[in-house]
């Protein structure tokens, strides 16, 4: 457990008063999200049958939550880590076209997350996914989904503003683009994430791309990334630096998917050749699935960064230690 106390913390809000904030966040901005990108809401499974190969498999060593129902007695369920794969099958299976998408409400169990200010074992995020044509896997198409999503970012910074003034926490204006290679190769010494502080320090809001392969002078990835979703070379991470806390607070995890030649590679790399056996990834290797870019939007972590909260449990109902549960209730901290 790790937790942060900012000096003389003042949540502003009420209790009351935030999940009014919250509810008007959340509502406005999938509404908003959704016409920028052209994305439908759709509905979205909680769980799905581990034979599927459908569940996120995260870094590859996560365990999910799983069960057996009654009427499928030899069938393991799991709690879906995120929906990153099913999406993109949805997508076939539903008849979008060309520049379509979907975005869903994800609710998922990480029961494995290390708990601070930023993390609980409950997820909630939009995770969404756009068709697109196999020349759009590009650099370029990344980059205007990216500043399209930080658009719509900057506007809700400026109506939850309108509505909660003494509340809202000031963005900057411009998000920048760069690579875990050249953190790395500016700050060969320090952690990826001590690498992706200095940065977000420095200019702000940045998208850090190319995350999952092995760098040049390590020879470690940046950050693990499951080898059968996001392309490797054109995915990465949005993220702010975030005064409250003094360190930089991720927003949404993203990416161009895999293409089967990506794919083949990226599961070389992992070791994990043997899902190739498994219903997705079948489809995907056989080029029946849809190219696409798509990710995920943390719900409480974009409520969390517009309200200025110093913990992730302020704007969202989960399960706390009580030793942390106490020391938040010391600073001022308003766990729900």
């Amino acid at each position: 457990m790790d937790l942060t106390i900012p000096k003389d913390y003042d949540p502003r809000l009420s209790i009351r008063e935030t999940e009014a904030a919250i509810r008007y966040i959340r509502e406005t901005f999938q509404d908003e999200f959704g016409k920028e990108l052209n994305l439908q809401r759709m509905s979205a499974p909680m769980f799905v049958e581990k034979s599927t190969g459908l569940n996120d498999n995260l870094n590859g060593v996560e365990q999910p939550v799983s069960f057996e129902m009654k009427d499928m007695p030899r069938e393991t369920v799991e709690i879906v880590h995120s929906l990153a794969k099913w999406k993109r099958l949805a997508l076939k299976r539903y008849g979008f076209k060309m520049h379509e998408g979907l975005y869903t409400n994800m609710n998922a169990i990480r029961k494995e997350e290390d708990l601070d200010n930023f993390h609980s074992i409950y997820v909630d995020q939009w995770d969404w996914e756009k068709i697109i044509s196999k020349d759009e896997r590009t650099e370029e198409t990344l980059k205007d989904t990216v500043r399209d999503i930080f658009k719509v970012i900057k506007h809700m910074e400026h109506e939850v503003w309108y509505k909660f003034p003494q509340a809202v926490y000031h963005l900057p204006d411009e998000i920048h683009f760069v690579t875990t290679q050249e953190l790395e190769d500016r700050w060969p010494d320090l952690t990826p994430l001590e690498r992706e502080d200095k940065i977000a320090k420095e200019l702000g809001a940045v998208f850090v791309m190319k995350i999952g392969d092995k760098l040049q002078r390590s020879g470690k990835p940046h950050d693990g990334r499951a080898p059968d979703y996001d392309d490797w070379s054109l995915n990465g991470d949005i993220i702010f630096w975030y005064e409250p806390l003094q360190r930089r607070i991720e927003i949404s995890s993203m990416g161009i998917r895999v293409s089967p030649e990506s794919m083949k590679y990226q599961l070389e790399q992992a070791g994990a050749t043997d899902r190739k056996k498994l219903p997705f990834h079948k489809m995907l290797l056989n080029g029946e699935l849809p190219y696409t870019i798509g990710g995920g939007i943390g719900q409480s972590r974009l409520c969390m960064l517009l309200l200025g909260k110093a913990h992730i449990g302020e704007v969202q109902a989960s399960i706390w230690p009580e030793d942390m549960i106490k020391k938040c209730e010391e600073n001022h901290i308003q766990i729900l």
